[in-house]
């Protein structure tokens, strides 16, 4: 298989009055893997629609195998063999994997569908990137990291010559990603091409033969991925010298009393007797491969899953031997939790940004009618108090970054002043400045007196920011590390069972 050489030349995109692409220049020549960095907000999407038929370019010429192209949809562009897999998934949740692997593409036996042929070449595909699951299953039961795989595999069963892949490790775990990166050298040495974009920097080091930067629509850069290091990667993402990715740990008073304590806590099918407290002022981590039951724990404490166990919150229990009866119930005590779903459950993207910032604290701005007023003087405090970047404080939250959507949702769940917050993968998706931005705000809200949880699988996160890290195996809450004894190894270790488990709480 032959992969596609692609030209940009001099690529214009505008929405409206807004241009997001100015003028973008660089090749692609096939068989390579490519390293697409940029801040959100650079363009890169953008481009890789335009590449993929998904939007037309206002200006500029594409060219593929030197012939020049203009798509007028992505199936166009899929004929040629060029397919884009989604950061935000494209599948139908009420069809099965196979049907959704060949959604527009189905294969007939005469008039009719031949559904025998399509689950037995699904079957296939989902062998290559290693899930294991029956074609047949409706896409609403699979949990994120599998529909992640799904995508991954409607592109293979499509004989990709030119693949782009959009995050696609955001969700997987690292069993997974390293079966991606196999199948990615498979495919190139096959000669397809390969673009990767990814704000995870170690995974483009080790991946990609070349990286290329974007910053403000324009193209930056391009360089052989042997010559430029990761931190020089940062500094041309964001232009300027980032200097330290993580604030300096502040001491936590273990004399504090516990904010929150959670005993012998049950979320029937996804955790069993987790154990754990969390004092003011301190972060601490939950570590855990994808199905350890680390959302659902929380989620469970939040009313929003059948639980019981015991919880106090400031030294008072809650009553009803469970977590608290709704997230609104939770909130009015002083518990508030993000999301890992940044744009299914943590925002509503087609809203204002004004209504997502203060839709859990509604009391305040509607009692007893809503206050228009106070509220946008809340979000013109957010937006400096957060660094929001936004152009209008009506603008729609779909209008932001991502990483400035990332900072709404978290402007957003503390509204409600908590006294606990739980931030489910804080930085997922969020371009090296902004999770910077996320990082050193975290820190100050821990310093402000705030117990913060946050759930990652990023694991230099936790060890980045946190004074302790519980880590979860298959629904129990197996052993709690200090700061001192925070390392890759050790986290990997406990959460896969390699280790011999122990509480360092």
């Amino acid at each position: 298989m032959k992969g596609l050489a692609v030209d940009f030349d001099a690529i214009e995109k505008a929405f409206g009055p807004v241009q997001v692409l100015h003028g973008v220049s660089f090749s692609l020549e096939p068989g390579r893997v490519y390293g697409l960095l940029g801040e959100n907000g650079a363009g890169k999407s953008t481009l890789m629609k335009i590449l993929a038929g998904y939007e037309r370019p206002s200006g500029g010429t594409l060219r593929i195998d030197g012939a020049p192209q203009q798509f007028a949809s992505s199936r166009d562009a899929e004929a040629l063999g060029i397919v884009l897999i989604h950061q935000e998934f494209n599948l139908a949740e009420d069809l099965s994997v196979a049907q959704n692997i060949f959604l527009g593409h189905e294969k007939k036996k005469g008039w009719l569908l031949d559904d025998a042929a399509m689950e037995r070449e699904a079957a296939a595909a989902l062998a290559q990137v290693g899930l294991a699951i029956d074609p047949a299953t409706r896409v609403r039961r699979l949990i994120v990291a599998e529909k992640q795989l799904v995508e991954i595999a409607k592109a293979i069963a499509r004989r990709a010559r030119l693949l782009i892949m959009d995050e696609p490790t955001a969700t997987l775990t690292p069993g997974e990603t390293e079966r991606l990166f196999g199948l990615i050298a498979q495919l190139r040495a096959e000669g397809v091409t390969i673009v990767y974009i990814s704000h995870k920097l170690d995974e483009v080091e080790r991946v990609t033969d070349d990286v290329i930067v974007m910053r403000d629509g324009r193209f930056v850069m391009r360089s052989p991925t042997a010559e430029i290091t990761r931190h020089e990667m940062a500094n041309r993402m964001v232009g300027r010298e980032l200097t330290d990715l993580y604030p300096p740990r502040d001491i936590v008073v273990r004399a504090a009393a516990p904010a929150m304590k959670v005993h012998d806590f049950n979320v029937p099918g996804w955790a069993q007797g987790a154990s754990f407290e969390v004092r003011p002022g301190e972060i601490l981590g939950f570590a855990g491969l994808v199905g350890a039951g680390r959302t659902e724990l929380f989620e469970g404490l939040m009313g929003l899953r059948p639980a019981s166990g015991q919880v106090e919150m400031l030294g008072r229990a809650v009553p009803g031997g469970r977590g608290w009866r709704s997230p609104r119930d939770a909130a009015k005590h002083g518990f508030s939790y993000l999301s890992e779903d940044r744009k299914g459950k943590g925002l509503h993207v087609h809203l204002g940004l004004r209504q997502n910032l203060t839709l859990m604290a509604l009391e305040r701005y509607a009692t007893p009618w809503l206050k228009p007023d106070a509220e946008r003087a809340a979000l013109t405090e957010a937006v400096k108090d957060y660094g929001i970047r936004t152009g209008n404080l009506d603008a729609r939250a779909s209008s932001l970054s991502g990483g400035n959507q990332q900072k709404l949702a978290l402007a957003k769940v503390l509204q409600p002043q908590p006294k606990v917050v739980v931030l489910d993968e804080p930085t997922r998706g969020v371009d090296i400045g902004a999770k910077r931005d996320i990082y050193f705000l975290i820190q100050r809200l821990a310093r402000e007196g705030l117990a913060v949880i946050v759930v990652s699988s990023e694991l230099m996160e936790l060890i980045g920011l946190c004074h302790r890290v519980a880590v979860m195996r298959a629904g129990r809450l197996v052993t709690t590390l200090d700061a001192e004894h925070l390392t890759e190894e050790q986290l990997i270790a406990h959460a896969t069972g390699t280790a011999h488990d122990h509480a360092n709480a």
